[in-house]
């Protein structure tokens, strides 16, 4: 079921200022190079910090959470839903979290705004499973965008993923092997696990308190730690 449009959701996004960056040729926050448009990340923050993306952040929990957590990083949250993202970048400007930025698009275009090796790591948590076999190509570990993140991540950088959805995570799994990538870390209940630090988000605890097994994984390219 589609999200009802926010009351005065023009306003509320104007009101976040350059907290919101969109997927916008017309944008000046983007430089063009070989026919693509390019974030100046260090620009954006203000800083040289190490970059880590969530990619479908909600309404911003998690980011907001971890980038609190570590301020020696800068993070980087995509988000399509202009309704949902501006929940999450309201949230950071309430609680003057500063080292956080939010990029409004589909994951699909991020290659064509993230430069190359930019990135350290990109958390994927409780991506939409796209149950439909004829929509695989729509999931967030796909190999189509597994190639993609590959080319945004830092030799040895990372994919933490989270997902309630076992089917999903079988998938995921299946994908990480055949695109070569290596895992670590792997739960298939993580809150009665040993591994620690883990940030709880919206979608989590709603499973959670229902009884579900949160599944997790960490990847890495494995020609990158030979």
């Amino acid at each position: 079921m589609r999200m009802r449009r926010k009351n005065h959701l023009e306003e509320r996004l104007a009101a976040c200022g350059d907290m919101i960056i969109y997927m916008d040729r017309d944008n000046r926050d983007f430089s063009y190079k070989d026919g693509k448009s390019m974030l100046d990340i260090n620009e954006i923050f203000g800083s040289e910090k190490p970059v880590i993306m969530e990619i479908g952040c909600g309404k911003g929990q998690f980011i907001c959470e971890l980038a609190k957590r570590d301020p020696e990083y800068n993070y980087l949250a995509v988000e399509k839903s202009s309704n949902v993202i501006v929940d999450a970048a309201e949230k950071a400007i309430a609680e003057e979290i500063r080292n956080v930025r939010f990029l409004r698009g589909g994951a699909e275009y991020l290659d064509n705004y993230i430069p190359a090796g930019s990135v350290e790591r990109i958390y994927l948590n409780f991506s939409c499973p796209f149950p439909k076999k004829s929509y695989a190509s729509h999931r967030l570990t796909h190999r189509n965008f597994l190639k993609l993140y590959e080319g945004m991540l830092k030799k040895g950088g990372e994919i933490h993923q989270k997902t309630d959805n076992m089917q999903l995570f079988e998938f995921s799994l299946g994908e990480f092997s055949q695109s070569g990538w290596a895992l670590k870390n792997v739960s298939l209940d993580l809150h009665n696990s040993d591994i620690e630090g883990n940030i709880v988000t919206e979608y989590e605890k709603r499973f959670s308190d229902q009884g579900l097994p949160i599944y997790r994984l960490e990847a890495y390219k494995l020609c990158d730690r030979l």
